[in-house]
């Protein structure tokens, strides 16, 4: 039974032809709702997949939620955070005149997303006695927005001094340089004796196949699962959305 009193939740994903991508967000979705009984969520994609944010809107709209947190499933403020998502909610709720909506933040940078990168390394083999001797590529999809380029720099400068790795590197898979294979060629150079890599993307499709065709090519030690549905990202959604939830309504990103 959904809880009337408080704003639905509708997950902003980016949407992909490849069908591991919806499948991770609604698995994501389902651990939310698994940690707020009682709240709706609901989600909505940018492109490729249904429904997309106009169609679930009116949907809501037409069902009488009026109260709406979008939430941006991305790891940090670049142009869908920015601009492709708040044109989508305005359209909306110009439309829709009773329909208030607040935008979440991104998900970026916070603690629980490195926590949920070293579950996943330790998923993979790589264990804590190795951190000392290991460099990390924190591979991420790439941007062309320079703010998005220097969170991913300064997560990787933070992450290094938190995990107590003797290196971590960004990677990117499109828009920026470098990419995984030369980060984890990088840091062979450079006489590091253990390298693994970490996606920083969460859900598998094209650019995180590229992340993992360059580790491959460039014979990284490890290799992580994307983020996916880790527990520490389904927390952080409900994080996120207790913050918007708090706001006014109409508060949306510019």
């Amino acid at each position: 039974m959904h809880d009337a009193t408080r704003p639905t939740l509708v997950v902003v994903a980016h949407g992909s032809r490849d069908p591991r991508h919806a499948a991770t967000v609604a698995a994501l979705c389902a651990r939310v709702r698994s940690l707020r009984p009682g709240l709706r969520v609901e989600a909505a994609h940018l492109d490729f997949n249904t429904p997309s944010v106009p169609r679930l809107l009116e949907r809501l709209h037409a069902e009488g939620v009026h109260d709406v947190v979008a939430l941006p499933l991305l790891l940090s403020r670049a142009f869908h955070a920015k601009s492709d998502i708040p044109a989508e909610l305005n359209e909306a709720t110009s439309r829709l005149p009773r329909l208030r909506v607040r935008q979440a933040e991104v998900l970026g940078p916070h603690p629980l997303l490195v926590g949920a990168l070293e579950r996943r390394l330790r998923e993979a083999g790589l264990r804590r006695e190795k951190h000392g001797s290991t460099g990390v590529v924190l591979a991420s999809a790439g941007s062309s927005d320079p703010e998005a380029i220097a969170v991913i720099a300064q997560t990787a400068r933070e992450w290094r001094r938190t995990g107590g790795w003797c290196a971590v590197r960004p990677a990117f898979a499109s828009a920026s340089l470098p990419r995984t294979e030369d980060a984890v060629r990088g840091l062979r150079a450079d006489g590091v004796e253990h390298v693994a890599v970490a996606p920083y993307v969460i859900a598998p499709g094209r650019l995180p196949d590229r992340i993992r065709g360059g580790a491959f090519e460039a014979r990284a030690d490890v290799l992580a699962p994307v983020l996916g549905a880790a527990p520490e990202l389904a927390e952080l959604l409900a994080l996120r959305y207790d913050e918007a939830a708090a706001r006014g309504p109409l508060a949306l990103s510019a």
